[in-house]
């Protein structure tokens, strides 16, 4: 670690791509897709396609016993048993192409959104919004209030900051996080409460979030008990305590091997629940094959038990016949042959297919909307929706706040008043207000579109820092004289205080509190005080 400085990492390539050869990307390999092969397999499991398939094979197998019932009809009994077959492939066909799509076009969403996916760190002394895959260890990173940390690192500057990690301890209590207590953050964790600075320690695999993912099996790295260096010599690791591996480190073992069970249970696990879980339509139509097969089944048995019985009342009881084998044998053949044939013509071939097809029209017409359906179930499960709940900010939104109207002085201003036009102590007060008592990492860019800044960080911050521009001022001069560093106490944002407040030391020894929030929580503040 070279780098634990104000300026940190100087963002060169060469020092990137050098830092990503030691310690590895910030990335973590996803398993590998399956192939076609295996969802032509996994589409096979459906139960009425089990059952057409036994039915076609029967029905081709004694298509070819010479029979007396078939007599008159040329050699066509294989017509039947082809043609069940020939439904089975076309579904299971149409199914894994579908499926083979759709995770094609998956997974390209998803990197659009890994790469879309920034976090803010400083280099050169400048803080810049990067994707977080191309976070190394040494950065610098800024963390705040909603963050979703990509990576492991260590506090050097907190206020205030508070983390959920429950998705790694199951614990729903949020845990203070500071630089004297308790300074590490791990990746896969929110940001509650607060903000602060760390030093990135661990990337993509080796950080703690990619260590459990590579350990349950969810990515396409294995843990190994062994590991190489650069060169491809084996690294011996000492031996690791139990006060080690809940520090965070990486187990060893026996942890590993428990591990490694724990993901090949829990990969059966999910293959019998994907069995089980099946949609409205896929679970009636289960009920039905399995229903029309026991159906069918007894009425085919009970056809050649009729047909036996009759055939052997009339051939010994009224004929008087004596057995013979070469004739006898023949017509029992027969019987069966037209017991599989009524079970055969009980099984409905067409049902699956009509339905694979209505269901691949529906994602074809879906996709032309710009929705992108994973399943073909899905369509039906949608289907059945009476309440859709969506997100709004960003979704419905374009996620921008801008500030509309002012009260300021008993005035209400329809538009956002200049500088000039306010009284100067109190405009000096409205601007140094804004530009502090806001995060240091909300800030705006211009963008390609000379109308609109982008907004980065805190879009209610970003709103009122873009109300500072109208006003006809600039924060960045207010934040170049009172820089975090100096600030005597910062209390954040959070559901419970609903109010933010920042107190600066000013030049004559005094002290000034800074505060923004609910309106209720705000005057109740002021008429207590």
């Amino acid at each position: 670690m070279t780098s634990v400085s104000a300026k940190c990492l100087n963002g060169e390539p060469s020092q990137i791509r050098d830092r990503q050869a030691k310690y590895g990307a910030n990335v973590i390999p996803p398993k590998p897709p399956k192939t076609f092969l295996q969802l032509v397999w996994e589409a096979l499991q459906d139960v009425t396609l089990i059952v057409l398939i036994v039915a076609a094979i029967l029905s081709l197998a004694l298509s070819f016993v010479p029979s007396d019932a078939c007599q008159g009809h040329g050699n066509i009994g294989w017509i039947e048993g082809a043609a069940i077959l020939g439904a089975v492939i076309i579904v299971v066909l149409v199914t894994a192409f579908n499926d083979w799509r759709k995770e094609k076009q998956f997974r390209g969403l998803q990197e659009k959104i890994d790469h879309d996916h920034v976090f803010s760190v400083i280099r050169l002394g400048e803080a810049e919004e990067i994707p977080v895959s191309e976070i190394v260890v040494g950065d610098i990173c800024q963390v705040k209030y909603g963050d979703l940390l990509p990576s492991d690192g260590i506090l050097i500057q907190s206020n205030d900051l508070k983390v959920d990690e429950s998705s790694l301890t199951g614990e729903s209590d949020l845990v203070s996080k500071g630089t004297e207590n308790d300074p590490m953050l791990l990746s896969g964790t929110h940001v509650m409460e607060g903000s602060g600075k760390m030093v990135v320690t661990a990337v993509g695999i080796h950080s703690q979030a990619g260590i459990i993912m590579a350990l349950l099996g969810a990515t396409g790295h294995t843990v190994e008990s062994d590991e190489t260096d650069g060169a491809g010599k084996k690294i011996e690791k000492p031996e690791q305590s139990d006060a080690a591996a809940a520090d965070g480190q990486p187990p060893k073992g026996d942890q590993v091997d428990a591990a490694e069970r724990a993901s090949n249970k829990s990969d059966a696990e999910e293959t019998d629940s994907k069995l089980k879980h099946q949609s409205v339509l896929q679970s009636k139509l289960t009920r039905l094959a399995i229903q029309i097969g026991y159906a069918g089944t007894a009425i085919a048995l009970l056809t050649v038990l009729v047909l036996i019985i009759r055939w052997s009342v009339e051939e010994f009881a009224v004929k008087k016949l004596a057995w013979d084998n070469a004739v006898h044998w023949k017509q029992i053949v027969d019987f069966l042959i037209i017991g599989v044939t009524v079970l055969v013509v009980a099984v409905p071939e067409g049902l699956p297919l009509a339905v694979t097809l209505a269901l691949a029209y529906s994602v074809r017409k879906m996709m032309i909307d710009n929705n992108l359906v994973r399943h073909l179930d899905a369509c039906e499960t949608m289907g059945n929706a009476t309440t859709i709940c969506s997100d709004k900010t960003g979704t419905l939104t374009t996620n921008r706040m801008t500030v509309v109207q002012t009260y300021i002085a008993g005035q209400l201003y329809k538009s956002i008043p200049h500088y000039t036009e306010l009284n100067d102590n109190l405009a000096q007060l409205i601007v140094n207000s804004i530009s502090i008592n806001s995060g240091y990492t909300s800030i705006l860019r211009q963008s390609s579109n000379p109308e609109l800044m982008d907004q980065i960080g805190n879009k209610t911050e970003c709103g009122l820092l873009g109300m500072v521009l109208n006003m006809g001022k600039h924060y960045d001069s207010v934040r170049v004289k009172f820089p975090e560093d100096s600030f005597f106490k910062v209390f954040t944002f959070n559901s419970k205080r609903k109010c933010m407040s920042t107190i600066v030391k000013l030049d004559d020894g005094r002290y000034r509190v800074f505060t923004k929030g609910a309106s209720e929580v705000i005057l109740e503040s002021v008429i207590t005080s």
